[in-house]
Parts: C-alpha cells; sequence; structure tokens
C-alpha cells in the first residue's frame, strides 16, 4: 500500500511516495516537486565486508533521458556513461549524508537517485538529496539522520529559496545547502564576488528551511518507518590497547610533528611495523586492528596538538600559510602557463585558447536549452603526486569534483563573448599534493590565463580552511594539509577576489557550526586570501596586454543570416576555398555570427575580406580590382568579388579601338573596373575606360592606385593596335547578329558524306 507525504518548500508542493515501486529495495522513495521525478532507492548487503577499514557506500546518480523527452545521441542510442552533472550530482549527495553513518560500518550500502521526469523548472538534484535523506530514514539502514537540502539564490537584492532554473542565470549566488538540526554536512556555493556577511546570511536562512524539512521526515519515519539494523560494535582487545597507548604513544606525538609529508609517513608506518611484530606470535591476525589502532591514536595526538596546545603538526601558527611561490610562462610553447607552489602541493596550470563554434564544449544532458560552456576547467591527480602506483585511468569522481570547484571559482572573472570570443580550457595537472589541490588550480589558473592574455576581471585565489573541535573547544585552520584534512572535523574551502566570493565548499563532520565559527572562518579565509593575492601579484599582477604569440587570433562579425549559403557555398565549395586560399579556420553559427581564427593576423583578415566581399551588395559607381575569368567575342567576364562577375563590353575597355577582345586580355588578368550600372535582372555592367577617369578616387585606395602603371602600359599597347572597323555590337538577342544568316529559317549543312551519318 503506497503512502504519500507533502510540504511546500519555497513556494512550491513537495511529495514523497513509497511503497509503490521498487519494493525490494530496503527502501524507495518516489519523490515529485512540479512534474520533476526522481526516484531513490537505498539498499544494504546482508553482511559486513571483511578486511576493509573503510565503509563501501556507493552513491550514483541516474540521468534518464526519456525524462526530457530525449533521445541520446551517438550510434548506441542510450544512455552510457554518467555526465558531469551527474556526477556533480552524485557527490553533493554522498558528502551530505556520508558522515552520519556508524563509523565501524563495513556493510555494502548504495543509494541510485533515477531521473524519471524533469520539468525545466524544478531541480532534479535537489530533490534527489531529500529523497535519498526520507529513503534511508525510513530504511533498516543504520544512519544517524534525517538530513535535508535546499538551494538558496539572491535576486535583484532578496534570497530566494529552491530558485527555477529560469531563475538561477539571474542570481548572484547558487548555494546548495545540506544538514541536519545540529547544523550543517554539505555546502556547494558559486557566486559572483559575494561578501562573507552574506553568505553567512543565506546559510542561517538555509538551515531554517532545512530544520523544516527534517521535522517533515522525521514524521513521515513515524508513520513508516522500519527498525534499524544493529551493527555490532567493534571487537576491543585490551592487550593490545594498553601496550599500545604506553609504548607508542611518545613515538606517535613525535612522528606527527615531523614536517615532511614523507618522511613523517615512514615515521607511521614503522611505528605500525613495530606493533605488528610484537604480536606477531600472540596474535598473528592482528595487523588490521593495529593499523586502526594507530590511526586512532595519530588522530588524537593531531587534534591534542591543535586544541590543547594551538600548534600545528609542521609547527605553524593557526593562521599561517605555507611558502607559497608563483612562476608564469613556465613552458614555451603553450598559450598561458604558471606553476604555483604552495608547501608540498604543486598545480601546472596551462590555458589553451579555442574557437568558439568548434572548441567549446557541447553539452548532452537533460536541459532542452544547454548552452555550450566557453570555459572549460580539468583537473588531473596522477598518482605519482603521492609518491604511489597505481594504473593511470580516466578521471574519476574527485577529479570531476576538484575539476568543477576549480572552475566554479574562475568561471564568474570571464569576460564575455562579445568582449573575448574565445574558447578557455585551462588544465591542471598537480604534480605534488598535500592538501588542498583544488586550491592551488584556482590560484595556478588564474595566473595562466592572466598569462595567455585572456582579459579576466580580476586575479582570484583560494585557500583550504580546517576545524578542529572537541569538548566545547574548537580550532580554525588556514591552509590545511592532509593530515589535517584527514583528522579534522571540517574542510572549508574558499575562493575568491579582494572584492568578494566565487566559489564555496564545505564538508562538516562537526555537528553545530555556529555564526560566530562560520564568521571567524571565513574572516580568516578572507585575510589568507589576501595574502595569496599579493604573492601572485608580485608574479603577474594584470592580464598580459597581448595574447600569446602562440594563441590562435580570433576575428568575430555578423553578416545577414540570409548570406550564409553565400559563404558556405554549394556542397560547402565555397567555404573550403576561403580555408584553403587563406590557412584560417572558419566557423558560422546561424544567427549570422562568423568566427574566424588562425595563427596570424593577416590570415585572418584575408578571410574576413572574402566574406565580407561575399555578403556585401555591389552598388553602381563602386571600383574594383577585378580578374579576367572568360572571354566572349563582345567582352570579358571579370570577377570583381569572389563569386560576382560582372560583364566588361569590349566597347567599355578604352578609349583606342580594340579589334578583338583577344588583343584586350588573357583569362587571368587584373584590370581595374567601376561598376556601371546593375540591370533590372540583377545583371552587373562594368566599365574600365570610365574607371581610369576617376583620378581621386583611385588615388585614395592604395590598392586601386597601384594598378594604374600596369593600365597606363595597357593602353600604350591598345593604342598600337592596328585601326579597323569601329566596332560593331551584336544584336543582344540569343545568337547575336543574324543579319547575314538566310532569310527562311536556319540552313542545315549537309552531312551525307560522313560514313557514321546516312542521308535522310
Amino acid at each position: 500500500m503506497a503512502d504519500v507525504f507533502s510540504l511546500e518548500v519555497g513556494g512550491r508542493n513537495i511529495s514523497f511516495e513509497t511503497g509503490r515501486v521498487a519494493r525490494q529495495a530496503n527502501a524507495s522513495i518516489l519523490a515529485q516537486c512540479g512534474e520533476t521525478m526522481v526516484l531513490v532507492t537505498s539498499v544494504m548487503s546482508e553482511t559486513p565486508r571483511a578486511g576493509l577499514d573503510f565503509f563501501p557506500l556507493l552513491v550514483d546518480y541516474e540521468e534518464r533521458y526519456y525524462s526530457a523527452g530525449k533521445i541520446p545521441g551517438g550510434f548506441i542510442k542510450r544512455e552510457g556513461r554518467p555526465s558531469e552533472s551527474a556526477v556533480l550530482s552524485a557527490r553533493v549527495i554522498d558528502r551530505s549524508i556520508r558522515s552520519l553513518f556508524p563509523e565501524h560500518m563495513r556493510n555494502d550500502v548504495h543509494v541510485v537517485s533515477t531521473v524519471l521526469s524533469v520539468d525545466q523548472v524544478n531541480a532534479p538534484n535537489i530533490l534527489a538529496i531529500n529523497a535519498a535523506s526520507a529513503a534511508l530514514a525510513i530504511s533498516e539502514i543504520p544512519w544517524d539522520g534525517p538530513i535535508a537540502a535546499v538551494r538558496i539564490g539572491h535576486i535583484d537584492g532578496k534570497f530566494v529559496v529552491n530558485p527555477t532554473e529560469a531563475e538561477l542565470p539571474a542570481s548572484r549566488l547558487d548555494l546548495i545547502v545540506a544538514g541536519h538540526r545540529d547544523g550543517v554536512t554539505m555546502v556547494e556555493a558559486g557566486a559572483d564576488e559575494v561578501s562573507e556577511e552574506l553568505l553567512i546570511d543565506a546559510l542561517e536562512l538555509a538551515q531554517r528551511e532545512i530544520n523544516r524539512i527534517v521535522d517533515f521526515i522525521l514524521d513521515m519515519r513515524s508513520h513508516v518507518g522500519r527498525e534499524k539494523f544493529a551493527v555490532p560494535e567493534p571487537e576491543r582487545i585490551d592487550e593490545i590497547d594498553s601496550w599500545a597507548r604506553s609504548e607508542l604513544s611518545a613515538d606517535i606525538d613525535s612522528a606527527i610533528q615531523i614536517h615532511a609529508k614523507r618522511e613523517r609517513a615512514s615515521a607511521l608506518n614503522e611505528i605500525t611495523r613495530r606493533a605488528v611484530d610484537h604480536f606477531a606470535e600472540s596474535r598473528p591476525d592482528s595487523k588490521p586492528y593495529i593499523a586502526a589502532l594507530v590511526d586512532g591514536l595519530v588522530k588524537s595526538g593531531v587534534r591534542r596538538l591543535i586544541l590543547g596546545e594551538k600548534r600545528r603538526v609542521d609547527g605553524r601558527g593557526m593562521d599561517e600559510l605555507r611558502p607559497i611561490s608563483c612562476e608564469v610562462g613556465v613552458l614555451p610553447r603553450t598559450h598561458g602557463s604558471a606553476l604555483f607552489t604552495r608547501g608540498e602541493t604543486q598545480a601546472m596550470a596551462v590555458t589553451t585558447l579555442g574557437m568558439v563554434g568548434s572548441d567549446d564544449q557541447m553539452l548532452d544532458g537533460l536541459k532542452w536549452d544547454e548552452p555550450a560552456k566557453r570555459f572549460i576547467l580539468h583537473y588531473n591527480f596522477p598518482p605519482y603526486s603521492v609518491g604511489e602506483v597505481r594504473p593511470m585511468r580516466g578521471p574519476g569522481r574527485r577529479e570531476i569534483g576538484h575539476g568543477a570547484l576549480a572552475e566554479k571559482a574562475l568561471r564568474a572573472m570571464m569576460p564575455s563573448e562579445d568582449e573575448f570570443p574565445y574558447v578557455v580550457r585551462m588544465v591542471s595537472d598537480i604534480l605534488e599534493s598535500n592538501g588542498s589541490s583544488s586550491m592551488a588550480s584556482v590560484c595556478g589558473g588564474s595566473l595562466s590565463m592572466m598569462d595567455a592574455g585572456v582579459p579576466v576581471k580580476k586575479a582570484v585565489a583560494g585557500v583550504a580552511m580546517g576545524l578542529i573541535a572537541d569538548g566545547g573547544k574548537f580550532g580554525i585552520l588556514t591552509d590545511i594539509q592532509g593530515l589535517e584534512d584527514h583528522y579534522g572535523d571540517m574542510d572549508f574551502k574558499v575562493a575568491g577576489t579582494r572584492e568578494g566570493v566565487t566559489a564555496l565548499q564545505m564538508d562538516n563532520k562537526a555537528g553545530g557550526i555556529t555564526r560566530a565559527i562560520l564568521e571567524q572562518a571565513l574572516g580568516q579565509a578572507r585575510d589568507g586570501r589576501m595574502r595569496i593575492l599579493d604573492i601572485m601579484n608580485r608574479a603577474l599582477d594584470r592580464a598580459r596586454p597581448e595574447l600569446s604569440p602562440n594563441a590562435p587570433r580570433i576575428l568575430t562579425f555578423s553578416v545577414d543570416p540570409e548570406k550564409i549559403r553565400e559563404i558556405i557555398g554549394p556542397g560547402g565549395k565555397m567555404i573550403r576555398s576561403i580555408v584553403a586560399a587563406t590557412g584560417a579556420k572558419i566557423d558560422v553559427e546561424d544567427d549570422g555570427r562568423v568566427y574566424i581564427s588562425a595563427m596570424e593576423s593577416e590570415a585572418a583578415e584575408r578571410a574576413r575580406k572574402i566574406i565580407l566581399d561575399l555578403t556585401r551588395e555591389i552598388k553602381a559607381g563602386e571600383m574594383f580590382k577585378g580578374r579576367v575569368t572568360r572571354m566572349i567575342n563582345f567582352g570579358a567576364f571579370v570577377e570583381v568579388l569572389p563569386g560576382k562577375e560582372g560583364l566588361l563590353h569590349v566597347s567599355e575597355i578604352s578609349t583606342n579601338h580594340i579589334p578583338r577582345i583577344e588583343d584586350a586580355f588573357n583569362v587571368g588578368d587584373e584590370v581595374l573596373v567601376i561598376v556601371k550600372e546593375i540591370d533590372d535582372m540583377n545583371r552587373i555592367n562594368l566599365s574600365r575606360r570610365r574607371a581610369l577617369e576617376q583620378s581621386a578616387a583611385l588615388q585614395a585606395d592604395p590598392e586601386l592606385a597601384a594598378l594604374l602603371p600596369a593600365e597606363a602600359a595597357r593602353d600604350e599597347r591598345y593604342a598600337a593596335l592596328p585601326k579597323g572597323e569601329p566596332f560593331r555590337p551584336r544584336d543582344s538577342r540569343p545568337g547575336g547578329d543574324r543579319s547575314d544568316r538566310p532569310r527562311g529559317g536556319y540552313h542545315r549543312p549537309d552531312r551525307s558524306d560522313r560514313p557514321d551519318r546516312r542521308p535522310r
């Protein structure tokens, strides 16, 4: 029997239905808002997986193209690997729910969100987070929820809860917040230089809405919830515990204060090996237990050092940055490059410029009007960056998520397409990592784009913050390294300019975060960001005034859409000829926008001139440098613009007598002409002799003036031609002058003497 529960959020009704579909899962929720529908299921394995030292949670977000009335592209015509938006949505759900599972749980848990219907108004990902929370809350799966999620926008100076897809482009803030009654668990935000105060107000509004949804899910659980499975507590071995605390604690406290990451890891591994060797005979199977125990002692030592002594493992103060160095122009043949190093984290950021229309990224998603991406940021995390050996595969969810965060931070500073008609691809290769590599990508990416000559509005920097909280005490850390991130309670990444925040990401395991903690964390992050920007400015304080010499030169202009066929030509013949003649790359949009790309400005300008000549109207009185394309007995056809010819009658060639047209020109000759008239049939009639009379206009145009010596020599040659009868034009009718033909019709010659013909 199905049960339906509903609640109003942001002025729109959301409903959760359970018991009608997917009934073999531990729990399923069919969630709906407007005409957007998402099915979320939660399933847990019956037995735990042995030998694991982590909780095996898997979250999938499945986009079905039928949900938007679309058919997938490609040859296979079915959904393939998840899109980037699907991966990011799955990560948001994972980060929202993961911290609330029992720490010692080792049963596989699978949460699947399937998008069934999209109305292009209500976002399915926010609905999916809430439905996942409800599915876990009413199931038997052990979980310390529920949580809830909302999206906060800021439009025309006012906050908007769950803005529609149409409203989001006008919002200065796109903030997704998930949390429970005690506080926030996950934050994801992109912004247009908003203040820290505005962010805190938005988070407080989100928390109030979250509490309403949490109460709604709790009420739902009271009606249809099932009893939770009991996860047994892990067995404690008192013999090992007491020995480790007495024999290893001092060594662990010393090891965690070793500044270098690899040396610190080696020291901790040696401590673990010593403990395993000690119990090798009495407890030969205790290695996993000892490794987990040492890890717990390391965590306790790190937190005690920070909260008790206000010291960090590498000796820094709570708000102190690691040493930073910035280099630009490090790769000679790229369009722009920068090497950003912060402590033991190093990012090589490289910018490449391309052409709109061919190099931008087409997004094949559930939106009907999904725009192509002009700014693309890819983040790579090779195994050598952390001293590991593993296969090199395609980007995983972590790489996609970190790249999306850095892209969000830098996107707000990208110039518009009208200002800068280029596609910008930025790649961040992490060469070394010990915390905050995504923020290093932001800093390096900003420098790399400025090195390429991209006119970014302002420089952007990012810093990762941490929180350690225990027993009413807390410490906020600036520029956290890997150990502090792993054993801390909060990872808080903030990126922005001197004026405000452009991106924010937070994952919290500490429970409630007060406004005072948020204000201190954001204020400390702002101070750190200003110091990083000062260091970046010493390397490069603004975008280079000229594009990199290795970058293509792109021209953009518009033509009448009705003239596009003139540019393309039959079967693409014309545009291919322009590309072959100039070496430029050309893209023509349906609305008449034309993009021309070439490695040299001269080639781009040549292609531009050809296209403009192809698409413009010829007027009487215009002068051209034409080219003779073919000759007939009473004149020559001259191409004045690509694909446009006019007739130069023999009487309009010169004041001198021209006995035959072959005496005047050869095919391919260049000749100076003026448009005498365009007749009713749109035929162009040209004159050379009248063009030569326009001396002032000729001298004003260097290209035409350059033809004058050759034209003077041509007239001297014409004057030397033998004088004969004046030229008498033939009848203008097809067939020419017929006065010399026999009356009574056309005379057919006798061909009876030809062997292949028989007389009629």
